[in-house]
């Protein structure tokens, strides 16, 4: 699993600062993403991770720090300062982003085949019969029965919402996908299915993630390179067989080691 690397970033992430009052989620963190890598981070719960993925994404205001994004047309955004409505466009088009709890992630109101075309309509395409062979396509390639496309999301179990929602980010071809605990929840036989497929269209489609996970057998499968993260700050960094075989920092000798809790 080899991600295709240039000469550029697709994301760089300079110095990013934020805290809640006095404690400091997210201290100086700085990191560059590739075209087709996955990035894990890890660590104990309130480590700082899912208020980095968070500040990313937009979704925090940072306190200081830039967030560089390549655009599909190769200009460079800073999230960190773009507008909302900058954000927003991202979000539905170039930008991806995998909830933890699939029904915040999902319109449990609509079918599945709507929750999936409901990105593509968001880019213009109006064609009803289209938007439904693509949602069709897509259905079968997480693994749901084409026959469920006008069921509502309620109706499924919780790993098949957390395919359908893995479908509707990844049906405009994003180029960042951001996953939040993708398999956290779920049974032990439910998430490796899920680690499979998740693996499979990263491969097949090149785009780039970041995974927060506490969970190291998840990061190894997924991810190319590990940040390690305590109290807001990143510890330890490197590629993920040599960082989980080797750890060098003590922390990360714990967390490998099973002695924490996370």
């Amino acid at each position: 699993m080899t991600p295709d690397l240039d000469q550029t970033p697709l994301l760089s992430v300079e110095a990013l600062n934020k805290s809640f009052g006095r404690h400091a989620a997210c201290c100086d963190v700085s990191f560059d993403l590739w075209p087709g890598e996955v990035l894990g981070i890890v660590g104990e719960s309130g480590s700082g991770k899912s208020t980095l993925l968070n500040a990313i994404a937009g979704r925090l205001a940072v306190d200081s720090g830039r967030v560089l994004y390549r655009t599909g047309a190769n200009s460079i955004v800073d999230l960190a300062s773009a507008s909302d409505a900058q954000r927003r466009h991202l979000m539905r088009t170039e930008w991806g982003f995998v909830q933890q709890h699939a029904r915040d992630g999902l319109r449990m109101g609509f079918s599945a085949g709507a929750n999936i075309g409901e990105r593509l309509m968001a880019l213009g395409d109006k064609h009803y019969g289209k938007l439904r062979d693509t949602a069709l396509d897509w259905l079968q390639a997480v693994e749901i029965a084409p026959e469920r496309i006008d069921d509502l999301p309620r109706t499924f179990s919780g790993g098949m919402q957390q395919r359908l929602q893995i479908a509707r980010n990844l049906v405009t071809r994003p180029r960042i996908v951001l996953m939040d605990e993708p398999t956290g929840g779920l049974d032990v036989s439910v998430q490796a299915r899920l680690l499979d497929l998740i693996r499979r269209l990263v491969q097949e489609h090149n785009v780039a993630c970041i995974v927060v996970t506490h969970d190291l057998g998840v990061a190894r499968l997924l991810a190319h390179r590990l940040m390690v993260m305590r109290r807001g700050q990143v510890v330890e960094a490197g590629l993920t067989d040599q960082l989980l075989d080797d750890p060098q920092h003590a922390y990360t000798q714990l967390l490998v080691s099973s002695v924490l809790s996370v």
